[in-house]
Parts: C-alpha cells; structure tokens; sequence
C-alpha cells in the first residue's frame, strides 16, 4: 500500500453491515487526518483515534459476545494490540517523541485495517447478519477497478 497517497474510504471496504462500515469509515477518516495533519495538530488527532478505537472496537466485542461469535478472542486480541500500540505513541508523542513516530503509527493502522476488515472483520458481518437476518449479506461495490490481464 502506498503510505505517500491518503488513505480514503472505498467501496472496497464495505462488508455489508451498515453499523460496522459506518464505524469503519470513521477509521479511516481519522487515520487519513494523522496522516496528512501538520506536526501540531498530529496529537489531537491520535487522541481523537484513540476515543474513536476504544469506541469501536468495544463495539465490535459487544456484538461478538452478544452473538457467541467464535473467533471473538483472536479478533479482540488484535484489537487490543492495536491499543496498546495506540497508547504506547500517545504517551511518546506527549512526552516530545518526533512526530514521524505518530505517523509511522498511522501508517502502519492504514497497512493494517485492509486485511483486518477482509479477514476477520468480514467473518463477523457475515456472522452478525447471518444470525440477524438468515443470510449473508450482499455488498454493492462502485466504481471498483480490476486489474488489466
């Protein structure tokens, strides 16, 4: 993934459960802004990631407890890694580490967040409507490109 380029919201990363890719797309938003900010305001962002990490990622371990969703150990461990790292930067950049530090942490929640969501995210939107609504549910995807063979 190319970390010069700003890390936007696509159809891409839809996965089909409405509360989930509207709490995804606030990820990614926040992350684009640790991203692009000037060194000033590079604190406030990741504060504002971390109020936004801890509200999203109880959120996802409230629907898997809710549901007895399998894997909700595996899925809450990477959540709580990503955490730890959260705060571990916080408390540096707070301290007066250089702010590369900071964006080296959004650039690595950007490397991160693709594979999560298409891996175990997916798994539990898939689980959530399936218990929900008897299906899996079905995602339409815009202006998507494919490769040219």
């Amino acid at each position: 993934m190319d970390v010069s380029a700003p890390f936007e919201w696509t159809d891409s990363f839809k996965l089909g459960y409405t509360p989930m890719d509207e709490t995804h797309q606030e990820f990614v938003e926040i992350v684009n802004a640790m991203l692009v900010c000037p060194d000033g305001d590079l604190l406030k962002h990741l504060d504002e990631f971390a109020l936004h990490g801890e509200a999203h990622f109880a959120q996802e371990l409230a629907w898997m407890t809710a549901s007895d969703f399998p894997s909700a150990d595996c899925h809450a461990g990477e959540h709580n890694a990503v955490m730890k790292s959260v705060y571990e930067v916080r408390d540096l950049l707070a301290s007066g580490a250089d702010p590369r530090v900071g964006r080296g942490l959004a650039e690595e929640l950007m490397r991160w967040f693709p594979g999560h969501a298409d891996y175990l995210d997916s798994a539990l939107a898939q689980w959530l409507v399936k218990k929900k609504f008897g299906g899996v549910p079905v995602v339409i995807r815009r202006n998507m490109t494919f490769p040219q063979p």
